[in-house]
């Protein structure tokens, strides 16, 4: 049974984002976003389009499949093309409440200079408080629920404040957008 929107009718399917980790990076795990969006239409999801080749995908389904999509796809992946792709999603809703609540942007940052890193789990509080501020000057970061806003002042190439550093420290899986691609993968699962 689908999810019941504020008026008490029942919703048959809700707009997701996934976002994976690792994929078509320097050459790196090649997947072509068709044979991805098949795997997504494959698992039960509908109207799936991708975002640009890191693996962002916009789709609708009904909750309950949502809540297992990421382990599908992540196996389909492994049985194709042999490797394992971390898959993390969101509610159109999640992505709407991203958008609307950075920190850097709403403190006046360049928004070309901002990144969200979308965390797998929320991390419990001492985990949180791990994470050090001082690790990769200027850049700075906050984190909210199951995200990490970034702010990258003099560009991402060299800042230390990547993946694995979040994976390690907040014992979970962390994968990185711009606030562009953010905005876009918003953009499209609101329908705008």
């Amino acid at each position: 049974m689908g999810d019941r929107d504020r008026s008490g009718s029942v919703e048959l399917s809700r707009a997701y984002v996934a976002l994976l980790r690792g994929i078509n990076v320097g050459g790196r795990n090649k997947l072509l976003m068709r044979e991805l969006a098949a795997m997504f239409e494959d698992a039960g999801c509908e109207d799936v389009r991708t975002y640009i080749q890191s693996g962002n995908v916009v789709f609708r389904a009904d909750s309950t499949l949502a809540d297992r999509l990421s382990a599908r796809v992540t196996d389909a992946i492994a049985a194709s093309l042999g490797y394992r792709i971390p898959v993390i999603t969101r509610t159109a809703a999640d992505v709407a409440r991203v958008v609307e609540g950075n920190p850097f942007l709403v403190a006046g940052a360049d928004p070309t200079k901002l990144h969200v890193g979308f965390l797998a789990e929320t991390p419990d509080p001492a985990s949180v408080a791990r994470l050090d501020p001082n690790r990769s000057p200027p850049d700075a970061f906050e984190v909210r629920g199951d995200e990490v806003y970034l702010h990258f002042p003099a560009g991402v190439a060299r800042s230390k404040l990547d993946n694995a550093y979040f994976d390690r420290t907040l014992n979970t899986v962390c994968t990185i957008r711009n606030w562009r691609t953010v905005c876009k993968l918003h953009e499209m699962a609101s329908g705008d």
